[in-house]
């Protein structure tokens, strides 16, 4: 049903994101891509917006339409806190209308040249976008290119073993019954499988993960904001082809201390790809990162959770640890935040924030990790009006909210190549640092062979069952692998 659902609102958005590129110079027009979830065309050399001000994307201003509109009915939801800001409960909805972007707070508009916020990280860099040197947006990235041929042969010479399992087919579980039967090769989506190299929980009982998915978008500046007042750092999983769009909002990000994470180029099912597709979609992804902050991650997320030992696999020999977000018998730590476009209630959404906090207190004895998104307006309303207010509400018990990797028990500096210490970090059963690639630059050339090898993707499907999303142990890369975010006026995509 999941599957489903956010297939169709993957489709809706799409649609809105064909009809223009607001602040951008690229046209986005809709075609056919291998990915599970279309995704809009671009150009390749799109002009990236990179003012937090600037005008946003149509898919955030025009939120995908549902089959059945909600009605604006007043919320019967009770919070327990408030932000002081916050619009009525009512008012967030499906047909919300368009609030004007914020503005950063002056303290977190990042100064090229700064100091970073961790010892040894490189100044922030100076970046502006240069036409021609990522790939399309929205889309599976090209794999003949000397980048992504130099990323699969990092995988190569990586020392581990790429399983040979069949990529699944689009459509979820019901049209992969053989993979659904066969448990073996632990595939999330289907069952919610989990390995020890997943982290899916924090340790200590009653510590929250925080993270939001999907950005940045012209909406993160507010939540940046209202992070910045109340002193939260969350971890932030960042799609490529938004990171270009929003770059000074992405700096903005690392410099206030949030952990960045990979969330891949263009959101799609990543088991539905072709080995060397998985690895363009986290190299080009990491690759942006690098270039507008300094750092490059060593962990990622799966769009929505889509992972099996495969993915697993080449996201180790690349040097990353998978995350997901915590479950509890078969409930999901997802707030359903991401559906309100759609037009689930926000009374739904609050009901699953609060089942979420007494499953927290009652049935864990670890802490947890919360999905979340800062992509749409009515997201990023929810979360500063109400669900981060409540959260820090007087409770009895409380919470303690931190990054992902704080509450693994390891500095802010573990999380990316250029920092980590390569001593605590990486887990236990991960990737060893690698000797590998300089960071690696110049023009994308769509057209160009690549000759690296890597095991493609063949086999007999299996399926995974078990448990639930969330990042395991933090892999280093000594390597500084590059993944780059090219993401202008195009469609924004969930989880």
């Amino acid at each position: 049903m999941r599957f489903a659902l956010k297939t169709a609102l993957v489709s809706s958005m799409v649609a809105a994101a064909s009809a223009a590129a607001v602040g951008t110079s690229a046209a986005v027009t809709p075609a056919a891509t291998s990915s599970a979830a279309a995704a809009p065309v671009a150009s390749s050399t799109p002009a990236p917006v990179v003012a937090s001000t600037a005008a946003p994307p149509a898919a955030t201003t025009a939120p995908p339409a549902a089959a059945t509109t909600a009605a604006a009915i007043p919320a019967s939801v009770s919070f327990a806190s408030t932000g002081p800001s916050a619009v009525p409960l009512a008012s967030i909805t499906q047909g919300a209308a368009t609030a004007p972007t914020g503005t950063l707070h002056p303290t977190l508009v990042p100064t090229p040249g700064a100091t970073g916020p961790i010892s040894g990280a490189p100044p922030l860099p100076s970046w502006s976008f240069v036409p021609g040197t990522f790939p399309p947006l929205d889309l599976v990235p090209p794999i003949n290119s000397p980048q992504v041929s130099a990323w699969i042969q990092e995988v190569a010479n990586s020392g581990i073993t790429i399983p040979s399992i069949a990529a699944t087919n689009p459509g979820g579980c019901p049209n992969n019954t053989a993979a659904v039967a066969d448990t073996s090769a632990c595939w999330w989506t289907c069952g919610e499988c989990t390995r020890p190299t997943d982290i899916t929980t924090c340790p200590d009982k009653l510590t929250w993960g925080v993270s939001y998915d999907d950005g940045p978008t012209p909406y993160t500046t507010d939540l940046l904001n209202f992070m910045s007042d109340v002193d939260i750092k969350s971890t932030f999983f960042i799609v490529g082809s938004r990171a270009i769009s929003w770059s000074q909002t992405l700096q903005a990000e690392y410099m206030a201390g949030h952990q960045l994470s990979v969330h891949t180029w263009s959101h799609p099912y990543l088991t539905t790809l072709s080995n060397e597709q998985i690895i363009a979609e986290l190299g080009w992804t990491r690759e942006a990162i690098r270039q507008i902050t300094g750092v490059s991650p060593n962990t990622m997320r799966p769009p929505y959770g889509d992972i099996d030992d495969r993915v697993r696999a080449i996201c180790q020999a690349m040097g990353m640890t998978p995350i997901i977000w915590t479950s509890v018998n078969g409930q999901d730590f997802d707030t359903n935040d991401w559906n309100i476009p759609s037009g689930v209630s926000v009374d739904t959404v609050g009901e699953e924030f609060e089942t979420i906090l007494s499953q927290a207190v009652n049935e864990l004895s670890t802490g947890f990790i919360v999905l979340a998104h800062d992509l749409y307006q009515q997201t990023v309303e929810l979360a500063t009006g109400y669900i981060l207010p409540s959260a820090l509400a007087a409770r009895n018990p409380s919470f303690n909210l931190m990054p992902i990797i704080t509450c693994q028990h390891k500095p802010l500096g573990d999380a990316y190549v250029e920092t980590n210490n390569n001593v605590t970090n990486p887990f236990t059963g991960n990737a060893n640092p690698l000797n590998g690639t300089a960071a690696i630059t110049g023009t994308m050339n769509a057209g160009s062979s690549a000759t690296g090898t890597g095991s493609t993707s063949s086999s007999t499907t299996t399926a995974k069952s078990g448990a639930e999303p969330v990042y395991g142990g933090m892999g280093a890369v000594k390597a500084v692998a590059v993944l780059a975010f090219a993401v202008v006026g195009g469609a924004m995509l969930v989880m």
